[in-house]
């Protein structure tokens, strides 16, 4: 009722401004009069109202966004796709063709996620995982490089996923989503209310975070597509062989070092003698005494016993 009334004096100001003058621009003016009372009433009304009309308004922008477009789908050209390869090689040195991968993606504008490598076997090989990222336009040529530098390539495999269409979808959700910001603004512009005010700032702060989760999955995708990852499994066919060098020899110098060994050892043997000696010393008189006693005594025996004169067998 209330709209219905302020509609009726506007159509009656109207009016009178129309019959006191017949001029084209002063019946404009009371055009824009109803217009702006008609605008101020449906502001009044409440902010349910103002984001019914901010999402009506939208579904016509969803849908003809929403409509398939056959020129891009027809366009190979504008395709997005996220390429993904994993190569399996063997080398003959590991660091040399990390150092030939680094040189690659410095030239390409590329770089390196991951980096791994360990130690295996007896010839102490070394095997290891390089993950890379590459610019698409770079990627074919990439790979060829580095299967080039190996000496076998075990296992390769390529594979890409189309993302167009959720792209696309991206896209159309982004811009419908913006359109409702654009009317809610709008809509706050022209609010009296302070709880007209809160809701329309309570709708409007949701519909800016889904568009910024929006935008931080479309640079997701243009950054998948835009570089390649690459994994590649690196094995070094490496073999010890002893080298028959000069070097390895050393005659005079083993020969010098032998000398001086014999030398240490009969030193070390006479000096633990003299050491035994010295240190046994009084061990040695006192059993060299003795000795000298009973030599002395066997001896006066056998000089006693030669002295006494044969004894004669009784008969």
């Amino acid at each position: 009722m209330k709209k219905l009334l302020l509609i009726g004096i506007a159509l009656l100001i109207a009016g009178i401004i129309s019959g006191c003058s017949s001029s084209g621009e002063e019946s404009r003016q009371a055009d824009k009069v109803v217009d702006e009372i008609e605008n101020k009433s449906s502001i009044a009304e409440g902010g349910e109202q103002t984001t019914e009309l901010a999402n009506e308004e939208v579904t016509e922008t969803e849908e003809d966004a929403n409509k398939p477009s056959n020129q891009d789908s027809s366009n190979s050209d504008d395709r997005m796709v996220i390429y993904t390869a994993n190569l399996s090689i063997r080398v003959k040195s590991y660091q040399e063709t990390l150092n030939l991968v680094q040189q690659q993606l410095a030239s390409s504008n590329g770089y390196i996620v991951e980096s791994s490598s360990y130690s295996v076997g007896e010839a102490d090989s070394l095997e290891g995982t390089i993950t890379v990222r590459v610019p698409q336009d770079k990627f074919d040529s990439f790979l060829k490089s580095v299967e080039n530098e190996s000496t076998k390539v075990v296992d390769r495999s390529i594979s890409g996923q189309d993302v167009t269409e959720e792209y696309v979808d991206l896209e159309s959700r982004i811009t419908s989503k913006k359109v409702v910001e654009k009317r809610l603004l709008d809509f706050m512009e022209k609010a009296e209310k302070t709880e007209d005010l809160l809701k329309i700032s309570a709708d409007l702060a949701v519909v800016q975070e889904e568009i910024e989760q929006i935008k931080g999955r479309m640079n997701y995708l243009n950054n998948k597509v835009d570089l390649a990852t690459v994994t590649i499994h690196v094995v070094e066919d490496k073999v010890n062989i002893p080298a028959l060098g000069n070097d390895d020899l050393n005659t005079w110098e083993k020969t010098k070092e032998q000398f001086m060994n014999s030398v240490n050892f009969v030193l070390k043997t006479c000096s633990a003698v003299i050491i035994f000696i010295i240190g046994s010393l009084p061990v040695l008189l006192v059993l060299g005494g003795l000795l000298f006693i009973m030599i002395l005594i066997i001896r006066k025996r056998r000089k006693h016993n030669q002295g006494k004169p044969p004894t004669k067998p009784e008969e």
